[in-house]
C-alpha cells in the first residue's frame, strides 16, 4: 500500500543519477554561498559594522564568535529536518533548508550597523546566523543521501560527492562576489558594498528550489517506505540508541577535515591582512585553491569507489598532518605564488577527505534512521572543529604575540583525532546500502539482520 506522501506527492518513478546529483550539488552551492559569505565578511569586515569599540583584532575575535555561533545552531537543523527525513522524504526537506537559509542571507544584508542601533545589530546578526546554521543544519543530510541513495553501488562515493562540490562552488561564488565589491573605494564598501553579496542570495535561492523541485524522491527511502513502516518514536534517538559508534566516530572523522578547512579558507584571510597583505591579493589566494578543490573533490570521490572509503580518508589527514607548520611559512613569505602553493596544498588535502566523506558517512546507517544519523555526526563535530577553528587559531595567535606555531599545534591535534576515528572504523565501500532492519542494540539478538554492523 502507498505512502499518504507518496499518494500526495506524484512524481517520475526514477529521475536519472546524473540529475539527482547535479540538482544536489546546485541547491549545496547556494547554501553554502549564504554560510561562507558570513565567514568571509567576519574575516574582513564584520569586526567594524558590529564591533567597533574593540581593537581591530579584537574585534575579529568577536566576529569569529558569531561565526561559530552559526555551527552551534546546525546540529538542531540535523536533528529536526532528519527526523522528517527519514519519516517524510529526502526531497521535502531540501526546498525548506533552502528557503531558510536564504531568508536569512538576505535580511544580513539589511542589518542596520552599531553605529545606527547600537548593541541591537550584534544582537540581530547573531540570530540570523543561527537562522543560518540551522537551515545548513538540515540541508547536508537530505542532499547527500539523495545523491547517495539514488547511485549505483559501484559509483556511490563518485556521485556522493557532487553534493560535496557544492561547498568549493558556494565558497567560489561567495569570495568571487565579495572581492569584486572589495574593490570599491573604502568608504563605499564600508557603506553599502557589503551589502550587495548578501542580497544577492535571493536569486540563487529562488534558481535552486527551481531545480530541486524537478527531481524524484531517493529509490532507497521509497523502498524502504513500502518494506515497512517509518519509525514511531524519533529517528535521531534511534540513531543514537543502535549506532552509538558511528556516529562518534563519524564526528571523529570530521575534526581534521572541517577545522583544516576554516582555518585554510576563512582563518587564512585575517592572518594574510595581519602580517601586511592586501585583502584583494588573499581572496584571490582562496579562489585560485578553491577552483582546485571543485575538481579534486569528485576526483578523491572516485577513488575511494576503486580503493576503499578509508585510504582515501587516511591519506587527506595524513597531509593536513604534514602541512600544518609548512603552511603558515609559506604565507609569511607574502609571495603570492607561495601563498597560492600554500593555500592549493592544504585544499588537496582535504579534498581527500570531503569527497569520500558523503558516501562514508551514509554508507555506516540503515536506511530507516539513515538522514539523521549522518547528520548527527556531521554536524556534532562542527560545532567543535569547523564552528570553533577560526576563533581558537585568532585567539592563539593573539596569545603568541603573532606567531602561528600554535595554530600549526592546533591543525596537528585535529588531524590526529581524524585519524585514531577513521583507522578504528570498519571499511564500508563495497557495504549493501538498504537493509532488511537496523543492528540490534547492545544485549539483543540480532535476528536475520542481513547487515553487518559497518562500524
Amino acid at each position: 500500500m502507498e505512502s499518504d506522501t507518496a499518494r500526495l506527492s506524484p512524481e517520475p518513478a526514477v529521475t536519472p543519477v546524473w540529475k539527482v546529483a547535479a540538482a544536489s550539488f546546485i541547491g549545496t552551492a547556494v547554501e553554502w554561498y549564504d554560510f561562507f559569505l558570513y565567514g568571509t565578511a567576519a574575516a574582513l569586515i564584520f569586526n567594524r559594522l558590529f564591533f567597533p569599540s574593540f581593537d581591530p583584532l579584537m574585534g575579529t575575535l568577536a566576529a569569529f564568535a558569531t561565526f561559530a555561533v552559526g555551527f552551534i545552531a546546525r546540529p538542531l537543523g540535523g536533528i529536526i529536518f532528519g527526523h522528517f527525513g527519514d519519516k517524510l522524504g529526502r526531497k521535502s526537506m531540501l526546498s525548506a533548508t533552502l528557503m531558510i537559509m536564504g531568508v536569512a542571507t538576505f535580511a544580513i544584508g539589511l542589518l542596520p550597523t552599531y553605529e545606527s542601533v547600537g548593541v541591537a545589530a550584534p544582537i540581530l546578526l547573531v540570530a540570523l546566523r543561527i537562522i543560518q546554521g540551522f537551515g545548513l543544519g538540515g540541508e547536508w543530510g537530505g542532499a547527500v543521501l539523495m545523491a547517495v541513495e539514488s547511485a549505483p553501488a559501484h559509483r556511490r562515493g563518485f556521485y556522493g560527492s557532487w553534493p560535496q562540490m557544492g561547498a568549493p562552488a558556494g565558497l567560489l561564488v561567495a569570495n568571487a562576489v565579495f572581492s569584486l565589491f572589495s574593490r570599491l573605494p573604502e568608504e563605499q564598501f564600508v557603506s553599502w558594498g557589503w551589502r550587495i553579496p548578501f542580497l544577492f542570495s535571493a536569486v540563487l535561492i529562488g534558481i535552486g528550489v527551481f531545480i530541486r523541485l524537478g527531481v524524484a524522491e531517493s529509490p532507497a527511502f521509497r523502498a524502504n517506505q513500502h518494506s515497512r513502516p517509518a519509525s514511531k518514536g524519533l529517528p535521531a534517538l534511534e540513531a543514537l540508541r543502535t549506532y552509538p559508534k558511528q556516529i562518534l566516530l563519524a564526528m571523529g572523522a570530521r575534526f581534521a577535515e572541517n577545522g583544516f578547512f576554516y582555518i585554510v579558507t576563512t582563518f587564512v584571510l585575517t592572518y594574510g591582512t595581519n602580517i601586511g597583505m592586501a585583502r584583494s591579493d588573499m581572496l584571490t589566494a582562496v579562489l585560485v585553491a578553491t577552483c582546485v578543490h571543485l575538481v579534486a573533490i569528485p576526483c578523491f570521490g572516485a577513488l575511494s569507489d576503486t580503493l576503499g572509503r578509508r585510504p582515501v580518508y587516511i591519506g587527506g589527514a595524513v597531509g593536513c598532518a604534514l602541512l600544518a607548520f609548512p603552511f603558515f611559512r609559506l604565507i609569511d613569505t607574502q609571495k603570492t605564488g607561495l601563498v597560492w602553493l600554500a593555500i592549493t596544498l592544504g585544499i588537496i588535502a582535504h579534498a581527500a577527505m570531503y569527497g569520500p566523506q558523503a558516501s562514508f558517512f551514509s554508507e555506516l546507517f540503515g536506511t530507516r534512521v539513515r538522514y539523521s544519523g549522518a547528520s548527527l555526526g556531521y554536524q556534532l563535530a562542527s560545532v567543535f572543529a569547523g564552528g570553533l577553528s577560526p576563533l581558537i587559531a585568532t585567539a592563539l595567535l593573539s596569545g603568541s604575540h603573532g606567531q602561528a606555531w600554535p595554530v600549526s599545534l592546533y591543525m596537528v591535534g585535529l588531524a590526529l583525532v581524524t585519524l585514531v576515528s577513521v583507522y578504528l572504523s570498519a571499511e564500508t565501500f563495497r557495504e549493501q546500502l538498504a537493509e532488511p532492519a537496523p543492528p540490534a542494540p547492545p544485549g539483543e539478538a540480532t535476528g536475520d539482520d542481513s547487515r553487518r554492523d559497518v562500524a
